[in-house]
């Protein structure tokens, strides 16, 4: 039996089960758009601040024509994304329920609130992972975000993403879990990590597992997921609904096209680099649409880091792609690479 299935959560219905996690500076609507014309079933945005949308937002909305700030561009739908969950994080419920209750205009098809981000500038105002060690304010925000949902956003499921704990004496994913289903979430995504760990050290997967047998709502596992054959595994190892590819995708949207083609038929063929950059460079004109040529190809830059990584003359790729300031510089330097090795 393929492990390659559809998903419901509440009341949405997801045609496969395998996700785009949310990446603060990667996931950006373009490239997410990129990764559903690849095969991802799911994505969720960049992790948004609910004060700042809320601050820079909620005297004019998040309608089509207004909303020019970098929350709101944040939290728009992807071109080709069927559906998409946006991620907010935060600290005080009615920060959480007040910019929740904004984004109908962009209709949504989940909110995530984010319990697992451990980036110092998050964590310091309680927010992100920082919510682990207040299970009962956790379970507040995740009310006012379904409060939320139910007034504004038509019912759309609430989720919640979390890691395994703030540190190895206090791994209290379970507890977090169950107040947040308790709250009204439809699904729990974990990261076995813990905040100390920071993107360091092995995830655990035996903590999916675990809080799989626990609730009975989907959980999706996250965590060292990189090639078509972890997902496989983790799939088959803890049981969980979903898998979230994360660092993973980064720079490789194909995983998702080859993570399903390995779970359907038991093989997956690699996507040839030149491929690969043409897919790099659509990026890049995505985005400048959404931002601005200039911007965009100074953020660009780490992208096509990710996107050359691990080919051979890559690093050399990399050297002339930091210095790049237009979209023709860019395509000049692939150009000239490509034409000297098409099978790069």
């Amino acid at each position: 039996m393929s492990l390659y299935r559809s998903v419901k959560i509440g009341s949405l219905e997801l045609d496969g089960n395998l996700f785009l996690a949310p990446v603060a500076g990667y996931t950006d609507r373009a490239f997410r758009s990129l990764c559903a014309e690849e095969g991802a079933c799911f994505s969720f945005t960049e992790l948004v601040s609910a004060e700042a949308l809320y601050r820079s937002c909620g005297r004019y909305g998040l309608g089509e024509t207004t909303g020019s700030t970098a929350a709101a561009n944040l939290v728009r739908r992807g071109e080709k994304e069927k559906r998409y969950a946006i991620q907010l994080f935060g600290a005080q419920s009615e920060s959480v329920y007040r910019a929740a209750a904004l984004l109908s205009p962009l209709r949504p098809d989940a909110l995530d609130i984010n319990a697992g981000c451990p980036v110092p500038k998050v964590v310091k105002n309680g927010a992100g992972s920082a919510l682990m060690k207040n299970p009962a304010n956790l379970g507040k925000v995740v009310e006012a975000a379904v409060r939320a949902s139910c007034e504004s956003l038509g019912s759309v499921p609430v989720t919640v993403k979390i890691r395994s704990g703030w540190d190895s004496v206090s791994l209290n994913y379970a507890e977090c879990a169950r107040v947040a289903v308790e709250a009204g979430a439809q699904m729990v995504s974990l990261h076995p990590r813990t905040r100390a760990q920071n993107y360091g050290g092995k995830s655990d997967w035996s903590h999916i597992a675990d809080l799989v047998s626990r609730l009975s709502v989907p959980v999706t596992g996250s965590g060292d997921l990189y090639t078509p054959e972890d997902a496989l595994q983790m799939l088959k190892e803890t049981g969980c609904t979903a898998v979230m590819f994360a660092r993973g995708a980064m720079g490789n949207p194909f995983i998702f096209s080859a993570a399903r083609s390995l779970l359907e038929t038991g093989a997956w063929q690699s996507t040839p680099f030149s491929a690969r950059i043409a897919v790099a460079l659509r990026h890049l004109e995505m985005l400048s649409a959404d931002i601005g040529e200039r911007a965009a190809c100074l953020e660009m830059r780490k992208q096509f880091c990710a996107y050359t990584k691990g080919f051979r003359g890559g690093a050399a790729l990399r050297d002339k792609a930091v210095h790049a300031e237009t979209i023709a510089e860019y395509r000049k330097i692939v150009e000239e690479a490509v034409g000297k090795s098409p099978d790069l």
